[in-house]
């Protein structure tokens, strides 16, 4: 075979190859054999019509079988000539036989990417205590309060805990704040009857602390300046003009914390159960995220130990399911079309470069497993697989159908693998425990 390899640098190839004619003949001869042995056709015994008659009456299924062993072997042969790393393979034309005999194709070869492993082991990472102590409780019996408070219409001026319902409009530059940024604008588009409690928050800093000394009836101008991380990207920074008027004073009310209250939590137990449930799923949280913020600070220095090109086709493909799946959540959380149309560049923006670090930590890892030789057992992929059904709410046998229709077995099995992967590096890092003043939510109501 006379092959030719261009490389590319996105990791990319052309691959030319011309067979022989006398191989292509070879190669046609022995398929037309194969059929002749097991060919039933009127007039002839079985096995023994001619083979011109074999040849004419399965031309089609001949001709599309040995392209393919052909353009497989040529393939094979231009892998191993150049030690190509294959991702995948496709003919972009047809194969074109020449009138003298051979067979020409091209394919165009995505090829993994060539890179130095960076260093993988002794990482340096800070993670939070796993700890639960007595103020992480109590931050969690003081929420379970909040969640169960019972509310009562007061007539008298707010103060610091209570609640304000309020009618208010919002404006930027004396215009409607959708109007201003000519796209919807959500909750700054103004509100009935919505609650605020009188407390300061990251949110909407000073709106709901700007209506302390207010009682029912009363009318306030709040000038607030949206915080930089403010979730609508238009108005971060800007002056919001909020006109609000109170339309009721409700004074909390909590309850006790004693064992009536935990019995409406958990039947027939007391206060001290409901504790212990709480540190249990408190411990469990903490561990969560003391792992997770292992594994985030370990593929952050992996991915920037290193760089290399990634294939194109790989990153398009990934950035598609990426964007997807982002306007999937953006619909499950409220917004229409027309909001998540508005938002596209942003979200395309986000999910090309997700789709990069998901990549090329991916490729890094699998290099890291190869050097480590670690490997993924058939049990470790039915494992996920049932977890994967379980969560899915579908028979077992019924869901491995269907990943086998779709191909995605080897999908699974390499998830297993990166996962695999990823707690060895971690395993390996040098971990320094940090304090943290976050409350892990609980799962208690």
């Amino acid at each position: 075979m006379n092959i030719t390899v261009e490389k590319q640098p996105t990791c990319s190839a052309t691959v030319k190859v011309e067979v022989p004619a006398e191989k292509v003949a070879s190669e046609r001869q022995d398929i037309v054999k194969a059929y002749a042995k097991n060919a039933n056709i009127k007039g002839f015994r079985p096995g023994k019509a001619p083979l011109s008659v074999i040849e004419k009456r399965h031309a089609k299924d001949i001709s599309g079988e040995l392209y393919s062993r052909l353009i497989n072997a040529g393939c094979d042969e231009a892998i191993k000539q150049e030690e190509l790393k294959v991702l995948s393979v496709n003919v972009t034309d047809e194969p074109e036989l020449t009138a003298t005999g051979e067979l020409k194709f091209q394919a165009e070869i995505i090829l993994a990417p060539e890179f130095e492993v960076p260093n993988y082991l002794g990482l340096a990472v800070e993670a939070p205590s796993a700890e639960v102590t007595d103020e992480d409780l109590d931050a969690s019996l003081d929420e379970l309060r909040q969640r169960f408070a019972e509310f009562t219409d007061v007539e008298r001026e707010l103060t610091d805990g209570d609640f304000a319902v309020v009618d208010f409009t919002a404006t930027t530059d004396g215009k409607p704040v959708a109007e201003a940024i000519g796209k919807s604008a959500g909750f700054l588009e103004g509100r009935e009857g919505h609650w605020a409690k009188v407390e300061d928050d990251s949110f909407m800093p000073g709106f709901g602390s700007g209506l302390k000394g207010l009682k029912a009836g009363d009318k306030k101008e709040l000038v607030l300046t949206m915080p930089e991380d403010f979730p609508l990207s238009d108005v971060q920074g800007a002056d919001i003009t909020f006109d609000v008027t109170v339309t009721t004073v409700k004074e909390q009310e909590l309850p006790e914390l004693n064992d009536d209250f935990a019995a409406k939590l958990m039947p027939e137990k007391g206060m001290d159960d409901l504790k212990d449930m709480i540190r249990m799923q408190l411990g469990q949280e903490k561990e969560r995220i003391a792992s997770d913020a292992k594994v985030e600070q370990v593929v952050e220095q992996l991915n920037s130990g290193v760089d290399f090109e990634l294939p194109q086709a790989l990153v398009d493909q990934e950035t598609q399911g990426n964007a997807m799946n982002m306007m999937e959540k953006a619909r499950s959380q409220g917004m229409t079309d027309e909001m998540i149309q508005e938002q596209e560049a942003e979200i395309a923006e986000s999910a090309a470069a997700q789709a990069k670090l998901n990549l090329k930590t991916n490729f890094i890892l699998q290099e890291i497993a190869k050097k480590e030789s670690i490997e993924v057992e058939d049990q470790d992929v039915i494992q996920r697989i049932s977890a994967m059904a379980e969560q899915a709410q579908k028979p077992v046998k019924a869901y491995i159908k269907e990943l086998q229709k779709a191909n995605a077995i080897q999908n699974v099995r390499n998830s297993v693998l990166i996962g695999k992967t990823i707690d060895f590096v971690v395993g390996k890092a040098t971990v320094t425990e940090v304090a943290t003043t976050e409350t892990p939510e609980t799962d208690a109501e």
